[in-house]
């Protein structure tokens, strides 16, 4: 968690986090968002959402109030792992609806709404292993780094290290051997639908290694599970930088679609990602030239910047 409050309770310090946290896409937070925060109230009406394929199972559970956790199944030995427990009655709940063995938690960063119920989930369900890249991650079993692999159950994970949000955040790619199924890549705040996350603790060098070098060079048709909902208001983003991309323009009405019917817009593909997401498209002319820049990487650092102070339009 980015700061304490000495004194105050871990409530108060979470919600204050979450505060400092939604400054990522609201410049201002209104006050049916305040009330959202401190309440916990519109998250409710979020809906799960599985996706199901013949070697693995991911059910998107929403918490708080746009974040994600993710139930990993292996179809073939029922084992599970779970992203980002911060609510971890609501991940045991699931676990036991699906009739699956927890065993593994994949921590993707440090921050209190991705590894803040990661100490209560051990106590509530003892012997698990808890994976993260960073010492800051609570309950920590074992920390990884770049290309580390681990297995859940059939499943390979290997942990793809992407430092830039937080120095030690980590992205997981799973996969099944000999499967003709998409992979799948967990990537916390690294890489969201048409955005990528702040630059709290690292450099554009390193968010465009992230981004184009590591997860850009995964199976294009790889599915993405990002750790927020912050679709509609990145896409708009997205439509200021390239306002004549029509990409961005149909993805857009379908994600105010989605969620207008309470629906998630995940996951995504990274070969989607490179039709839309500025942040993959540094190398484009149309990305540059918006930015005023020649070079990939200093188009990443000028438009993260622009996007740290872009006030989001209505429509």
């Amino acid at each position: 968690m980015r700061g304490t409050w000495p004194g105050k309770s871990l409530a108060f310090q979470a919600r204050a986090h979450l505060l400092s946290i939604h400054a990522q896409d609201v410049i201002s937070p209104s006050p049916a968002q305040l009330r959202a925060i401190f309440l916990h109230t519109e998250h409710e009406q979020r809906k799960s959402k599985t996706i199901t394929q013949a070697d693995m199972k991911v059910e998107l559970l929403p918490a708080l109030t746009d974040n994600y956790m993710y139930l990993l199944i292996d179809e073939e030995t029922k084992e599970a792992a779970i992203v980002d427990p911060v609510q971890p009655q609501k991940v045991l709940d699931a676990v036991k609806k699906h009739g699956v063995k927890l065993t593994t938690v994949l921590t993707t960063h440090h921050h209190w709404d991705h590894a803040g119920g990661n100490e209560k989930l051990v106590k509530m369900e003892t012997g698990l292993r808890v994976y993260g890249g960073d010492s800051r991650v609570g309950a920590l079993t074992q920390k990884v780094s770049h290309l580390t692999s681990l297995k859940v159950g059939s499943l390979n994970v290997k942990c793809l290290c992407t430092p830039c949000h937080t120095s030690g955040h980590i992205c997981y790619y799973v996969t099944k051997p000999n499967s003709s199924e998409p992979p799948a890549v967990f990537t916390g705040d690294t890489l969201f639908v048409a955005g990528c996350g702040k630059f709290f603790e690292g450099t554009p060098e390193e968010m465009y290694r992230a981004l184009i070098e590591i997860l850009g060079t995964l199976d294009p048709q790889t599915r993405v599970y990002c750790g927020h909902e912050y679709t509609i208001n990145n896409l708009k983003f997205a439509r200021h930088v390239e306002p004549n991309n029509a990409a961005i323009r149909e993805k857009l009405a379908w994600a105010k679609a989605k969620y207008d019917s309470g629906e998630p817009t995940i996951p995504s593909t990274i070969a989607e990602e490179f039709t839309y997401n500025p942040f993959m498209r540094v190398r484009e002319k149309t990305v540059q030239e918006h930015a005023g820049e020649t070079d990939p990487i200093r188009t990443m650092g000028a438009i993260r910047k622009e996007k740290d102070n872009f006030r989001i339009p209505k429509d």
